[in-house]
């Protein structure tokens, strides 16, 4: 407790954060989430920025299945999977996941970011080479670091420079060389060109990878994901995911594959062999989703419809927005106090928001990130985009102003 200017420098950060409008408050909210919530002050907002994409996080639902399994395997653990950790509901969400999925076998992490990070140090060393999408999610660029495998970055959804950087692992003699890339990029809802990044995977003998923490359960005719929406479905080497944005909300991660894969993270995974196992109330809840998404598509279809109303109507009144067909909608305002401002004037006008900006995006491409969801009514997106217009006409950022 003794080097005072530790502090003092934290706290002179801190103020300059405040002091240029960059720092970002925690909006608490005293229910459960949904596309309404009801925040600490008692007032009830519509819900404009979780991930909640088919509803299904304060689902009632989903709710009975994790109070079931509650009841029947109890709270927790309390140790890692390998020494006693291993219950049958976990067994039986791996291979429900890998049906869905469509690969061999799964294996499941606390977390998304544990999957991503746990994933290239026991697959790759300093023989190997990682191409990734300079886009990509923080979790798999820490994940890659951790790994001694040569490094590659390819421009975002750029397929010559994944081919350059193809050649340029190729011809420095690497072993074994693997695409990496989101499914979908969470800031722009962009959506990962894989039919052309398996075609150049199989040009150059490449191993892929994606990450479809936003697009699993949506994503895709029946909603199996990203790989089934570029038709490559069976040509992905290894798929993680989160299971806590549509398929439940809660928490949790997976890597899915060929055998040999998971059996090898399940052999050398560090965040596997030394993370508690996940909640089985949250494997229960996510095999109960996992019955109900694969049983029908009206979710997706309720999400699908209410993205490309909201698009259509947001670019009307006269919001720059990033293109596309993801529920994922960035509303671009560029400047970074100001999408701060935009984000607290929703929160006042009962629509719950958050604003995003350097380094998070891009210098210059700060927004705020519009999430739809399948529970969201058109009653509620019409309330939103009124408040839209008028967030925008009084800041004087809307194009036909």
């Amino acid at each position: 407790m003794s080097d005072g200017a530790f502090y003092s420098g934290l706290q002179a950060k801190l103020e300059t954060l405040r002091n240029d409008g960059l720092f970002k408050p925690e909006r608490v909210i005293a229910s459960r989430q949904g596309s309404e919530v009801v925040s600490q002050d008692g007032r009830t907002l519509i819900n404009m920025c979780a991930n909640n994409y088919l509803g299904l996080s304060g689902d009632e639902q989903t709710s009975r299945a994790a109070a079931a399994a509650l009841e029947k395997y109890g709270y927790g653990l309390s140790s890692v999977r390998f020494i006693c950790g291993t219950q049958t509901v976990h067994k039986e969400l791996e291979r429900k996941l890998s049906e869905f999925l469509g690969t061999e076998d799964t294996i499941l992490y606390a977390a998304a970011f544990d999957a991503n990070g746990g994933v290239f140090e026991p697959l790759f060393d300093e023989n190997d080479a990682i191409i990734s999408d300079a886009l990509n999610h923080a979790s798999i660029i820490d994940g890659v670091r951790l790994c001694k495998a040569a490094r590659y970055r390819y421009a975002n959804n750029d397929m010559a420079d994944l081919e350059k950087q193809l050649v340029a692992a190729l011809d420095a003699g690497k072993r074994h060389k693997i695409i990496v890339t989101d499914g979908v990029f969470s800031m722009d809802g962009t959506i990962a060109q894989l039919d052309r990044i398996v075609a150049l995977a199989e040009k150059y003998g490449a191993l892929t990878m994606i990450d479809e923490s936003h697009a699993s359960g949506f994503m895709g005719k029946t909603g199996r994901g990203t790989h089934e929406h570029c038709g490559v479905i069976g040509k992905i080497d290894i798929i993680t995911g989160t299971l806590g944005k549509a398929l439940g909300g809660a928490m949790g991660g997976f890597t899915s594959g060929r055998k040999e894969v998971i059996e090898t993270l399940r052999q050398k995974s560090r965040p596997y062999l030394f993370s508690n196992t996940l909640a089985p109330m949250i494997a229960g809840a996510s095999l109960a989703v996992l019955d109900r998404i694969s049983a029908s598509t009206e979710l997706r279809d309720r999400l699908m419809e209410n993205t490309a109303y909201f698009r259509q109507e947001i670019e009307r009144i006269g919001f720059t927005i990033k293109p596309g067909t993801h529920p994922v909608v960035p509303v671009m305002l560029f400047d970074a106090p100001v999408a701060q401002k935009f984000a607290a004037r929703m929160f006042e006008l009962g629509v719950l928001l958050s604003g995003f900006f350097y380094p998070v995006v891009p210098m210059g491409q700060a927004r705020v990130r519009v999430q739809l969801s399948a529970a969201h009514t058109r009653e509620q997106l019409d309330t939103v985009l009124e408040a839209f217009e008028q967030a925008g006409k009084e800041l004087g950022i809307l194009k036909n102003q």
